[in-house]
C-alpha cells in the first residue's frame, strides 16, 4: 500500500453508456491505484459510510472516487427504483474512465444497494477485490410498498413510495420487475476464485436481515465473513469498527497481490 500523502479532492464527471454525466469526488492521492465506493439505495456519494471510508483510504496514501449513480446526487438520470443492472453499468463507465487514465481499479466497495451493485459488476467482470457492506441477498424481501403492492402496480402500472401522506418517488412495474428478476444467487455463483470479498453485516440491521451476509458467504468461493455485533444497517455505533476491518482486509489483500 501506498504512504500517506496530501489529498485533494477533484470533481470529476463521467459519461455512462446512455451519455447521462455520473459526477464524482475523486480524493486524489498519487497513487495509481484506486478505490471505488458506492452508495446506496435512495442515498449519494456524501453518506456518512462513505465519506468516512474515502478519509480513511486518504491517510493511508490510496486514492478513492465515490460518486452518484444516475438519477441519484448530482447525477443526471432518472431514478431507478429496481436498475440494479443499470448502475452496475455506471459503475463499469466509472472504471473504464479511469482505465483510460492509466490508472488501476483494485477494488470495489458499496454499502446497502451499492453492495449489490459491486457484487453483480464481479459476476460480470474481473476485479481483484470485492467489499459487501450490508448488501442484500433476496431482492424478492425488503420490498417495502405496503400490502398488496403487487395487485396495486398491476392495475394502474406503478406505485407511489408516500412518506406522511407525501410522493417520495414513483415505482413503476417495469424497475419493480427489475428488482424482482435480479437473481443475486445466480450473479454470485460466478464471481471467481481470484476475487477477493469481504462481506460485512450488522447483527441488528433492521433494513437487511444479517442471515443475507450468511447466504452470500455459503456461495461465494473466496470471502472473508465479519458480523459486527450490535451493528445497525448505518453502523451508526460501530464507524470505527468498520473503517477498520475494510482497511484490515485492503492491507491483506493489497500485500497477496503485489
Amino acid at each position: 500500500m501506498a504512504t500517506a500523502s496530501v489529498c485533494a479532492q477533484q470533481k470529476i464527471e463521467i459519461p455512462n453508456r446512455q451519455n447521462e454525466k455520473l459526477v464524482g469526488l475523486l480524493h486524489e492521492t498519487g497513487s495509481r491505484e484506486i478505490v471505488v465506493l458506492c452508495h446506496g439505495f435512495k442515498s449519494n456519494k456524501n453518506s456518512k459510510i462513505i465519506m468516512n471510508l474515502a478519509s480513511s483510504l486518504e491517510k493511508e496514501g490510496i486514492s478513492a472516487f465515490r460518486f452518484d449513480f444516475s438519477g441519484n446526487g448530482e447525477s443526471e438520470g432518472s431514478f431507478n427504483y429496481g436498475n440494479y443492472s443499470y448502475e452496475a453499468d455506471d459503475l463499469h463507465s466509472v472504471i473504464q474512465h479511469f482505465t483510460s487514465k492509466n490508472r488501476v481499479v483494485t477494488t470495489i466497495l458499496g454499502h446497502s444497494r451499492g453492495g449489490n451493485v459491486v457484487l453483480l459488476y464481479a459476476s460480470k467482470n474481473h476485479i481483484c477485490n470485492v467489499i459487501n457492506i450490508s448488501g442484500r441477498y433476496d431482492l424478492k424481501k425488503g420490498i417495502r410498498l405496503g400490502d398488496g403492492y403487487l395487485e396495486r402496480i398491476k392495475q394502474q402500472g406503478f406505485v407511489d413510495d408516500a412518506k406522511e401522506g407525501k410522493p417520495v418517488f414513483r415505482v413503476t412495474e417495469k424497475s419493480l420487475m427489475e428488482r424482482l428478476n435480479t437473481n443475486m444467487h445466480e450473479a454470485c455463483l460466478k464471481i471467481g476464485k481470484d476475487c477477493n470479498v469481504l462481506i460485512v453485516h450488522g447483527s441488528k440491521d433492521k433494513i437487511v436481515p444479517v442471515a443475507d451476509a450468511n447466504e452470500f458467504a455459503k456461495i461465494i468461493p473466496n470471502h472473508e465473513l465479519e458480523i459486527f455485533k450490535g451493528a445497525d444497517h448505518g453502523y451508526t455505533k460501530h464507524e470505527s469498527q468498520l473503517v477498520s476491518r475494510v482497511m484490515k482486509f485492503l492491507k491483506r489483500v493489497c500485500v497477496m497481490n503485489n
